[in-house]
């Protein structure tokens, strides 16, 4: 049982098995939620959300490492959830800023600048993987949130 649960935590349900581009996939796979969070609590719950996944995230992405063998395994898209959760927080409820948040967020998770790049190489483990994620949204909601408001 846990092994299906860690598999279903870690893939976002299967999201990252889809071909091609995983990451892909799992950020986009994120928006819908996130905008049914926002709608019903705010940011505040979507920002709630992602701490409780990324708690969840950690743990199952880190089993499921373990279990493959690998590092960093592509499939493994719930970090790009939390990532994505996390950088809609500087957005308003907008279609085009959900869009915009989407594209910042892949270009800085698959660009990497520092420190996201430093977290990907040098953090093991499960938070290894959903850290350089989290740095990753710092700076596509710092430039979602300027864009936004100038």
């Amino acid at each position: 049982m846990e092994g299906r649960t860690v598999q279903l935590i870690a893939t976002w349900f299967g999201a990252g098995l889809l071909p091609k581009a995983p990451g892909t996939w799992g950020s986009a796979s994120a928006l819908p939620l996130a905008w049914v969070l926002v709608a019903i609590g705010g940011p505040a719950l979507l920002l709630a959300a992602a701490a409780v996944v990324f708690l969840l995230g950690w743990w199952a992405s880190d089993r499921y490492a373990k279990t493959t063998g690998r590092d960093d395994p592509s499939e493994v898209v719930v970090d790009e959830v939390v990532g994505q959760w996390l950088t809609l927080l500087a957005a308003p409820l907008n279609p085009v800023a959900y869009l915009g948040g989407f594209l910042l967020f892949r270009l800085f998770d698959i660009r990497k600048p520092w420190p996201v790049g430093w977290a990907d190489q040098r953090v093991g483990g499960g938070l290894g993987i959903m850290l350089d994620d989290v740095l990753a949204a710092l700076y596509a909601g710092g430039l979602l949130w300027a864009a936004t408001r100038f």
